[in-house]
């Protein structure tokens, strides 16, 4: 896991890449995004990729949400999808498990594949990729249901356990891994409204880890949890990216720099930047995303 950038109160201005020569360092390219979005800088492919976006559009109507967005992402692997507010990372997130199908304007062309298979295609039932592919949503919301029941819910739907014994395992081993279950195990029967909101999250991630998901994603998943919750939350992403590939939509450079391994800077629908984290948060390749982590534009 990368190391949080230092001075992290200061947010990522002269310690950084703006204000301070670089010795040896190119100078990022300008331009804007229009002008170099069909050309991301940086290395949109990756070793051992299990998703793969290929020129990726998006149509909400007339409005042309995402522009022609080529990405991988690893097996294993946490990327961070950072940007302004309305540049296309949520509704990105959303092509990766076909959420954007609930929107009755919404419009997607291009491919994207996991492990090899179109989940566009017909033959794919949305259902069984959302399985495939989970989500943890900006504000935490489980089920009105008890704490057991939803993490059970999946396994259930998906038929994943023979008997009540083995969805007992199920729920309790998802729990365990989401760093809930000593916190829960005397109350799994009391509703899992009643969680504070840090738990409450966690109790989200153990419900989507217990169908085993191939990939987490996760938008904005802290934005309304305190330090604390939000230290949990990111150290449960650290322990799941051994197991799972986790794309993760956040404002925060510093949470982007502590939980990542690759960074995506994305602005006005297009794909600008991507590349490993450290680089980008010390040399970014373009102005804007170097505007943007110095705090000039967003």
């Amino acid at each position: 896991m990368v190391s949080p950038p230092v001075n992290a109160e200061l947010p990522i201005s002269a310690r950084t890449v703006a204000s301070e020569p670089r010795p040896g360092a190119n100078a990022p390219l300008s331009g804007t995004a229009e002008e170099l979005g069909k050309a991301t800088v940086g290395n949109v492919r990756c070793a051992d990729a299990y998703v793969t976006a290929e020129n990726v559009n998006v149509y909400y109507g007339d409005n042309h949400a995402i522009k022609n967005v080529t990405l991988e992402i690893g097996r294993s692997q946490v990327i961070a999808l950072i940007g302004p507010s309305g540049c296309g990372k949520s509704t990105f997130l959303r092509c990766l498990n076909r959420m954007n199908d609930t929107i009755e304007s919404a419009r997607v062309s291009g491919t994207i594949r996991l492990g090899g298979q179109d989940i566009y295609s017909r033959e794919l039932d949305p259902v069984a990729l959302r399985a495939r592919i989970g989500m943890v949503f900006q504000k935490p919301n489980p089920f009105p249901k008890s704490i057991y029941d939803n993490v059970a819910y999946g396994p259930r739907i998906h038929g994943l356990a023979a008997d009540r014994a083995e969805l007992d395992d199920i729920v309790h081993r998802s729990l365990e891994r989401a760093g809930l279950l000593k916190e829960v195990k005397d109350r799994l029967d009391e509703p899992g409204t009643g969680l504070s909101g840090g738990q409450q999250q966690r109790l989200c991630i153990a419900r989507t880890i217990a169908v085993n998901p191939e990939v987490i994603l996760m938008d904005e998943p802290c934005s309304a949890l305190d330090p604390i919750a939000t230290a949990r939350i990111e150290d449960l992403i650290d322990e799941l990216s051994q197991n799972f590939s986790i794309v993760i939509v956040t404002h925060s450079m510093q949470q982007a720099a502590r939980v990542s391994q690759r960074v995506a800077y994305f602005h006005l629908g297009y794909l600008v930047e991507v590349d490993e984290t450290d680089r980008i948060f010390t040399n970014p390749r373009h102005k804007l995303t170097e505007d943007y982590i110095t705090g000039r534009i967003g």
